[in-house]
């Protein structure tokens, strides 16, 4: 059933638009921050990569990377809000894709700290996109709904790769990685 799920994720990634940064609609609640990860192809595939690049490193870095995560995400988000904007955040964020997506394809296992660095530097840029596109009155409840919609895809993610891993073996992961990846240079190039 959670295979189902993943396979289900990422066929809706294609289908999403490429840029869930536009800049329009709502961003100022809870719930619309909650939301917010679940509707662009860049936050679901790179948070579920997470997720299951964490599994395949196994370890600690489950939970440090999911950590590393949140927290670099919402310093993006506090960078960005406090107006420092930064030109090719977008790209950095479909390069995270690709990138999340070719570690979980090619089974790259880094130690701890290094991934965490790596994970940290993408969430970034995901937390800026935040941060640049919500009303300053809303700040914390919209950033507190984003890292929980955000530790949400990295749940699935590493449930997913827990499940997988033990059913499957690697492959059907590294499948999954390959595929975000595919997706994420469909994102740079679009």
């Amino acid at each position: 059933m959670r295979l189902v799920l993943i396979f289900i994720a990422l066929s809706e990634a294609l289908i999403f638009p490429a840029y869930a940064h536009t800049g329009v609609g709502p961003v100022n609640s809870f719930s619309f921050g909650v939301a917010h990860p679940l509707t662009g192809a860049d936050h679901l595939i790179a948070m579920i990569m997470v997720g299951l690049w964490s599994v395949l490193a196994g370890g600690r870095a489950v939970a440090v990377w999911l950590a590393t995560f949140v927290a670099a995400m919402l310093g993006g988000f506090v960078v960005a809000s406090s107006g420092l904007q930064i030109a090719f955040a977008e790209q950095a964020i479909c390069l995270s894709v690709v990138l999340l997506g070719a570690f979980v394809a090619f089974g790259v296992r880094a130690p701890v700290a290094p991934g965490a660095v790596i994970v940290g530097l993408f969430a970034f840029f995901h937390g800026h996109a935040h941060g640049t596109e919500v009303a300053t009155a809303k700040l914390i409840p919209y950033a507190a709904g984003f890292a929980l919609g955000t530790v949400a895809l990295h749940a699935v993610g590493i449930t997913a790769g827990f499940f997988v891993r033990s059913l499957a073996g690697t492959l059907l992961l590294r499948a999954a990685g390959g595929c975000a990846a595919v997706v994420g240079l469909s994102l740079l190039g679009g």
